[in-house]
C-alpha cells in the first residue's frame, strides 16, 4: 500500500480515470513543480503552460462538442487535483477559461456564440474571463450596479467589476450586469473602447495566477453579444456551480502535495539522533492530516459519481466545497508545522499553498455562505 493512500482509493476508479489522472499528474510534474515557487515569488501568471493545457484538453474539459474534450465530471476532478498540487492559481486559470467563461457560452450562448468561441477557448487561443463580483456585490451578487441599456441595436454597458481572474490577459469578458429586464450576460471584447482591466498588485495570495478590476465605461457590444440563454441570477450560478465542484476535488491536491512534503521531510530531518518522523506528535500529524485527505477524496467522488448520472444537487456541491476547502487549509498548515522554520520558505509548497487555499476558501461562495447554504438545507429555514 501506498503510503499517501490509506484507503486504496484507486480500486474505485477506473483505468481511464486513473491512465488521465496520470498524464495530468506528469505534465504538473514536468512543466509546473520545476518552476512554480520562481512564478509565486515573482508573481507571474506563466502564459507558457497555456498550450500545453489545451493539448491535454484541460480547457473546457468536461464540456461537449466545440473541440472540446467531453471528459466526464470524474476525470475533470482528478485532474483539477492535479493541476492544484502544482498551484492553485494555475488550477483557477483552468476553471476561470472552461467552468466559467466557456461553460456560460457552452449552457447559455446561441449557437453561433458557441461555434465561434468555444474551438478557440479549447485550443488556448482565446482567453476568457468571467465577470461578476463588484466592489460592493460579493456574496450578494444580486446587488450588482453594473448596467446595460439598449441603445438602439447596440447594449452599452457601465459599472465595474473587481477580483477577475484572467481579465488583464483576456480576449474575451463574460460581463454579467443588470438590465431593464433583469440580470443578463453578455460577451464582450477586451479590445472594446471603454473596458479596462487593472491587475490587482501586491497580494499575499494566489501570486502565480492573476485578479483584475475591471471598468466598464460605456462599453458598446451589438446585439449578438447577448446570452440568450442567461435571464437572471441562474445564468452565472450554473457557471459558479461548475467551478465549485472544481474546487471540491482541486483543493486535496494542494492539501496531499503539502502531506508528501512534509513527510519526506520529517523521515529526512534528524534531531536529538533520529528523524523527527519517529516521534509521536509528527506521527500524529501524518496520520490526521492522511485521514482527512481520504475523506475528502471520498467525499469528491461521491459528488462526481452524481453529476456524471446527473443528479447532483447544487447543495451537495456545498458540502464539497466547504469540507474540503477546511480539510486543506488545515493539512497545509500543519505540514508547515512539521517543517519548522525552513516551511516559511519557498523550498517546500506547505506555506505557499495554506496562502493560496485563503483565497479559494473565499471565492465561489465563502465559508459562512456554504454553511448557510446547508443551514437551510437541513432545517427549511433560511438563515441569510
Amino acid at each position: 500500500m501506498e503510503p499517501t493512500d490509506l484507503i486504496s482509493f484507486d480500486t474505485l476508479l477506473s483505468a481511464d480515470e486513473i491512465a488521465f489522472r496520470d498524464v495530468v499528474r506528469r505534465f504538473v510534474d514536468d512543466a509546473i513543480r520545476p518552476n512554480i515557487a520562481e512564478w509565486y515569488e515573482n508573481a507571474v501568471f506563466p502564459r507558457e503552460i497555456i498550450a500545453p493545457m489545451a493539448e491535454l484538453g484541460l480547457l473546457g474539459l468536461h464540456l461537449d462538442g466545440y473541440g472540446c474534450a467531453g471528459r466526464s465530471a470524474v476525470e475533470y476532478g482528478l485532474a483539477a487535483s492535479e493541476v492544484e498540487a502544482g498551484d492553485s492559481g494555475l488550477r483557477t486559470f483552468m476553471s476561470v477559461q472552461g467552468s466559467l467563461a466557456m461553460t456560460a457560452i457552452h449552457r447559455h450562448g446561441s449557437e453561433e456564440q458557441k461555434a465561434e468561441w468555444l474551438p478557440r477557448m479549447a485550443a488556448g487561443e482565446v482567453i476568457g474571463c468571467f465577470g461578476l463580483t463588484e466592489p460592493g456585490a460579493g456574496s450578494d451578487p444580486q446587488s450588482m450596479t453594473t448596467f446595460a441599456r439598449r441603445d438602439g441595436s447596440d447594449w452599452v454597458i457601465t459599472g465595474a467589476k473587481r477580483w477577475i481572474g484572467l481579465a488583464a490577459i483576456a480576449d474575451i469578458a463574460i460581463i454579467w450586469a443588470q438590465t431593464d429586464a433583469g440580470i443578463r450576460g453578455f460577451i464582450v471584447p477586451t479590445a472594446s473602447e471603454g473596458f479596462t482591466a487593472t491587475p490587482i498588485a501586491a497580494k499575499l495570495s494566489m501570486r502565480a495566477s492573476q485578479q483584475c478590476d475591471i471598468d466598464l465605461d460605456n462599453v458598446r457590444v451589438p446585439d449578438d453579444a447577448l446570452l440568450p440563454g442567461a435571464i437572471g441570477m441562474r445564468g452565472p450560478y450554473v457557471c459558479l456551480n461548475e467551478a465549485r465542484y472544481g474546487i471540491a476535488w482541486g483543493v486535496l491536491g494542494a492539501a496531499r502535495d503539502s502531506w508528501i512534503v512534509a513527510r519526506e521531510y520529517s523521515i529526512g530531518r534528524l534531531q536529538f539522533g533520529r528523524p523527527i518522523a519517529a516521534a509521536q506528535l509528527t506521527q500524529q500529524k501524518l496520520v490526521d492530516m492522511a485521514l482527512e485527505i481520504d475523506k475528502g477524496f471520498l467525499l469528491a467522488l461521491q459528488l462526481g459519481r452524481l453529476k456524471d448520472a446527473g443528479t447532483l444537487d447544487h447543495r451537495q456541491i456545498s458540502t464539497g466545497k466547504l469540507n474540503n476547502t477546511r480539510v486543506a487549509i488545515d493539512v497545509a498548515r500543519t505540514a508547515r508545522t512539521i517543517l519548522g522554520g525552513n516551511g516559511i520558505t519557498l523550498d517546500y509548497s506547505p506555506l505557499r499553498h495554506a496562502n493560496n487555499l485563503e483565497s479559494v476558501r473565499t471565492y465561489e461562495g465563502t465559508d459562512e455562505m456554504h454553511t448557510l447554504i446547508l443551514g437551510q438545507m437541513i432545517t427549511g429555514i433560511p438563515a441569510f
